[in-house]
């Protein structure tokens, strides 16, 4: 099919996106206000099956309309790096697509998730002890392989930050960069949260607020268990969790822009292997854990975050969508997150970053708004008093059940997501400054994280403790299900039915802007080295993203292929350490005598102080 041909049928899609979701739109907007008619005169499934056309639809016509400018095309010679790996070719790449796939990092993946899932249909006990087993042993016995290399993950990025080496720009000293900083840091910080973010926001505080980690000397449910509860979760999703995605992107940025490396995850092993060692054994198994790292990361949070909608459509409206609604869910992420990731960066992905970007700040403002302020502000303000100084004795805590529950398995899962997260970060740096990509990359992500932590944390703290709503209680009816949290701290502030509306419409859009990324990453490493994936890879891995979140739902399993996921967060935690080795060898020869940035600092303040005309 020719451009033109694709550029007609795109029109006459979005002719008929847009009509469909501004009437499903009304539909879904009326239903949040007068709820009555949800139950009497729409069924749960008929809602489930009006919201996802009212956000389908919308996303998809996002997705869909042209480029900005005929120069920011894929098909254009200097389109940016990571779109020119994209191609419309819909003309015979049915019967070239597997001539264009690597056999080992396409074909061992596919094999494994296939293997594990028949593994648990037909061993179901047997598998989800293995895999609990090798959790148990990991995180018990290897615990200080994830603190140690986090930390020294935290002290590289401020060593960077500072130092000469945050001068070196990538792609040379004439790159220019490819995207506009406000959209650089949306496509960032939204692929790498992906929807954790909005339910473990107000979770994770409830949980160490009745349940304070050890060592901390608080009383369960009282004042100071609060700030230690705020503090912890500022902590697993603050400076640390961010590094881990920083340790593997630069590396893979710097020999991708600066030495021509290919835009692989094995890419941080070119300072040992060279570039022409990057087809050998040890670099494909490299991007084969990456691949099933990421199927396996994002496809258990696809199916999570469905059973996550349908608890709302549930809480809010009290139908039940039955047990095809989470399939059905799923689904229509598929067809969202696959027509995005088609579109390419410039297109779908970009403009649903920036969307999901705006939906996240005005929800975090409103919430301001309308909250504890008083109670929030103050205690924030303690915790992040605490996490300042409790730093170093938090990223070094003794191993406990506890520790391996949280500090580890989150460090473990941090270290799973970086190897998409991480090659994301690298497409996106060219023309950046290393102290910029750490910047945005750690920094300026950590605050949006904290913060959001912080506000939603500290409001669901101060509703329980005030009494104003029992998210415990409510908590501990769904079985411990941390996707049920938000909803009755919504449910409790004044404006309850837009927040409410804004956070459904945060968990589709967080969801899709982390699986279309990760579905054209995986793209990218199962296709041979030099050549480009076409439209028919990226469908095929986006299905089959879905297809194994519906097998979770389907055989169940979700936990054990999560748990198998994060394992290996292992490998690639020992292999960050390897790739900051590689990176500081090769940024010693290539910037020698750099000022720092502080030095810089002191020499301006130096020459503001001298006397006019004194050249000294």
């Amino acid at each position: 099919m020719t451009s033109h041909a694709t550029a007609v049928l795109e029109r006459l899609a979005r002719s008929a996106l847009l009509p469909v979701c501004v009437l499903s739109g009304v539909v879904v907007v009326f239903g949040f206000f007068f709820p009555a008619i949800v139950g009497s005169v729409v069924s749960g499934r008929g809602w489930l099956v009006l919201s996802l056309l009212f956000f389908g639809t919308g996303l998809t016509y996002l997705a869909l309309l042209p480029v900005d400018s005929p120069d920011a095309d894929d098909s254009q010679p200097g389109a940016p790096y990571l779109l020119r790996v994209r191609h419309l070719s819909w003309r015979n790449w049915a019967g070239g697509f597997l001539a264009r796939q690597d056999p080992v990092t396409f074909g061992v993946p596919v094999v494994v998730l296939g293997g594990f899932f028949a593994a648990r249909l037909l061993a179901p006990t047997q598998t989800g002890v293995a895999v609990t087993a090798a959790r148990r042993v990991l995180f018990g016995r290897f615990d200080w392989v994830f603190l140690g290399a986090m930390f020294l993950a935290v002290g590289y990025a401020f060593v960077l930050l500072v130092g000469p080496w945050g001068s070196i720009r990538l792609g040379g000293p004439d790159a220019e960069p490819d995207y506009t900083y406000p959209t650089y840091f949306a496509m960032v910080f939204t692929a790498g949260i992906a929807a954790g973010v909005v339910f473990w926001g107000p979770a994770e505080s409830l949980f160490h607020y009745g349940s304070p980690p050890p060592g901390t000397g608080v009383t369960p449910r009282s004042a100071a268990a609060a700030v230690v509860a705020l503090t912890y979760a500022s902590f697993h999703w603050g400076v640390s969790a961010w590094c881990a995605y920083l340790v593997v992107g630069l590396p893979i940025a710097y020999y991708t822009h600066q030495h021509g490396a290919p835009l692989r995850v094995s890419t941080i092993l070119t300072p040992f292997l060279g570039v022409d060692g990057l087809d050998g054994a040890l670099a494909k198994l490299v991007d084969v854990l990456a691949i099933f790292a990421t199927i396996g990361g994002i496809a258990t949070s696809v199916a999570f975050v469905g059973q996550q909608f349908l608890a709302g459509i549930t809480f809010q409206w009290g139908v039940a969508v039955g047990g095809s609604g989470a399939l059905l869910f799923v689904a229509g992420l598929v067809v969202i997150y696959g027509v995005s990731a088609e579109s390419g960066v410039q297109r779908g992905i970009r403009r649903i970053a920036g969307v999901n970007l705006v939906l996240f700040v005005l929800f975090a403002l409103l919430l301001l708004i309308v909250g504890p302020r008083g109670f929030v502000l103050d205690v924030g303000a303690a915790a992040l008093g605490r996490y300042a100084t409790d730093f170093v004795s938090m990223s070094f805590v003794a191993s406990s059940p506890w520790a391996a529950d949280w500090t580890v398995w989150n460090w473990a899962w941090w270290f799973s997501w970086a190897p998409f997260a991480g090659l994301f970060l690298a497409a996106l740096s060219k023309g950046r400054r290393v102290r910029t990509v750490v910047f945005t990359g750690v920094v300026a992500t950590s605050v949006a994280s904290v913060c959001w932590h912080l506000l939603f944390g500290g409001t669901a703290l101060a509703l329980q403790r005030s009494g104003r709503a029992d998210v415990l209680a409510t908590i501990d009816a769904a079985g411990g299900a941390e996707a049920v949290a938000g909803f009755p701290v919504l449910a409790a502030l004044p404006l309850s039915r837009l927040l409410l509306f804004a956070f459904l419409a945060l968990i589709v859009v967080f969801i899709v802007t982390s699986a279309d990324t990760s579905t054209l990453v995986v793209s990218i490493l199962a296709t041979r080295r030099g050549v480009a994936p076409t439209t028919g890879s990226i469908v095929f891995w986006g299905v089959l993203q879905g297809l194994v979140a519906g097998a979770v739902l389907l055989v169940g399993g979700g936990e054990s292929l999560q748990v198998a996921a994060v394992l290996t967060g292992g490998p690639f935690a020992v292999l960050s350490v390897v790739a900051l080795a590689g990176l500081t060898l090769a940024f010693r020869r290539h910037e020698r005598g750099r000022s720092t940035l502080v030095g810089r600092i002191r020499a301006a303040v130096g020459r503001a102080g001298d006397p006019p005309g004194d050249d000294g």
